[in-house]
């Protein structure tokens, strides 16, 4: 396989959120495992609510639902499943709120997130996960402006994603996440799948249009990498989807780590300027959505906002 290079591409530029998780924790929000960013979302929302504002008064022009963590593998199946609706319509309630307060139009995503521990195919249970997406869904619908499937670390996650959204009309974007370790050079799904199978396996006509392709919550250099790849393939195939990423500032954290078992160590060199720069790159690959995740705060997004924005 020929090495894929960027190409030089003007395009307009979105700009996501950051982690949601981690700012809660340095606003000093209720946060400790196994909730992780479920925890201001059930004892002190206002919490939610700031962090969206922050993010917003960053320049963020989409937030995401901090329903991340309203699965059963963070707040426990019984909980999820006598508050999952609750907290989910509440998670797209708060994002509502502070884009209402907003100066300029800002859209929501509504998240798809892992269900079954984050960085974790092996642990993916199909024939447990269309049913509990399509309780997230129904939460969410009417609620949000597209959705969003997050950390999607194999083919089966999507598929039972992709499956959820049925019926659904508002855009899909699907965003995955990469292994700590590459293969033969290449950057690879966590499940090991390649982007190129990935890429070949959304195109194809299927029930479910899929709007754009992300890679989030991964090494921003190897996001670089799968960018590469990515819109390469876009482009020699013609699709019609849009690209981007969100990377987090994580030390690499090996094949069996999960996201969310501890607080993880952050890199010291992802500064807000280390970070552009890389993201910069992205951009001249062809990525339009840039952002952050685990790690990747506010001052971050603010220094996207000012070289990247409109």
């Amino acid at each position: 396989m020929r090495k894929p290079e960027c190409k030089d591409k003007v395009a307009t530029t979105q700009i996501l959120d950051g982690g949601m998780g981690r700012q809660l924790k340095v606003m000093g929000a209720p946060f400790q495992q196994p909730e992780w960013s479920a925890l201001a979302l059930m004892e002190a929302p206002q919490f939610v609510t700031e962090a969206h504002r922050q993010f917003i008064a960053a320049g963020a022009n989409i937030i995401t639902t901090n329903n991340y963590a309203v699965v059963p593998f963070h707040i426990g199946q019984e909980r999820f499943e006598q508050r999952g609706a609750e907290l989910n319509r509440l998670s797209a309630e708060l994002a509502r709120e502070a884009v209402n307060g907003a100066q300029r139009p800002i859209k929501i995503a509504g998240g798809l997130p892992p269900l079954f521990g984050s960085y974790r195919p092996d642990l993916f249970q199909p024939e447990n996960a269309t049913q509990q997406y399509q309780q997230i869904v129904s939460a969410l619908a009417g609620r949000v402006d597209f959705w969003l499937g997050e950390t999607v670390a194999s083919l089966a996650e999507f598929r039972a994603i992709r499956s959820a959204l049925d019926g659904q009309t508002e855009p899909f974007w699907v965003s995955f996440t990469l292994s700590d370790e590459m293969v033969g050079g290449s950057a690879v799904l966590r499940s090991m799948e390649s982007i190129s199978d990935m890429l070949t396996f959304i195109s194809d006509a299927h029930t479910r249009k899929i709007d754009g392709v992300l890679f989030n919550c991964s090494q921003p250099e190897l996001t670089t990498l799968a960018l590469r790849e990515a819109n390469l393939f876009i482009n020699d195939q013609g699709l019609d989807l849009i690209s981007g990423g969100y990377a987090n500032a994580f030390t690499a954290r090996g094949t069996k780590a999960e996201a969310n078992n501890d607080v993880a160590e952050i890199r010291d060199e992802i500064t807000p300027d280390h970070y552009a720069n890389i993201v910069s790159d992205w951009i001249a690959c062809g990525a339009s959505v840039i952002g952050g995740c685990c790690g990747i705060g506010p001052e971050h997004i603010e220094q996207l906002s000012v070289r990247f924005g409109a």
